[in-house]
């Protein structure tokens, strides 16, 4: 199957009495905030979603997506190329008072004036809070990994005298 750009909104309700499906991409040029919270995005995003209702009726959005960027290293601060994948499952929020009520197992998705979710702002969410706390390459591939950093006893310097020794002649 090939892969088409997904629509920037949908409804979600729906979506999920038709039981779409879609598999497609993100064009990297939507993904703004990811760009600004890495060095690029070096390909577009590939996203996967489905629509369904839950036993209680209840509408949701169940999907994936993978995405390379391109990271500082926070050892050696060289960049370098880091693919991962998220996953995730939401439901439209359609009235924002029921939100305490909300099931724990659906993320709530803010729905606009005409009761649709925003699926680029949702999946580049989901995409930026995987990102590595700490951007660091492999130890075997950083230049400046733990094999270059010793450990045990830290060797004396020049024997000072302590400048407080005064203050126990003092006391006598």
């Amino acid at each position: 199957m090939q892969k088409v750009k997904l629509p920037l909104t949908v409804d979600a309700v729906r979506a999920a009495q038709k039981k779409l499906d879609y598999d497609g991409i993100i064009k990297v040029e939507l993904l703004e905030r990811l760009a600004a919270s890495t060095q690029s995005v070096t390909r577009d995003a590939n996203v996967t979603l489905s629509f369904d209702f839950d036993q209680r009726h209840l509408a949701f959005m169940r999907g994936s997506a993978d995405v390379e960027v391109e990271l500082t290293c926070q050892r050696c601060q060289e960049g370098f190329k880091h693919v991962y994948s998220v996953d995730f499952c939401y439901s439209p929020l359609l009235k924002p008072e029921e939100a305490d009520d909300f099931p724990e197992a659906y993320e709530p998705a803010d729905v606009d004036e005409n009761g649709e979710i925003n699926l680029i702002q949702i999946v580049e969410d989901e995409l930026i809070l995987e990102l590595p706390q700490i951007a660091m390459h492999d130890d075997t591939d950083c230049k400046a990994s733990g094999r270059n950093m010793t450990f045990g006893d830290i060797p004396v310097a020049d024997e000072r005298p302590n400048p407080f020794a005064v203050l126990k002649n003092l006391s006598k």
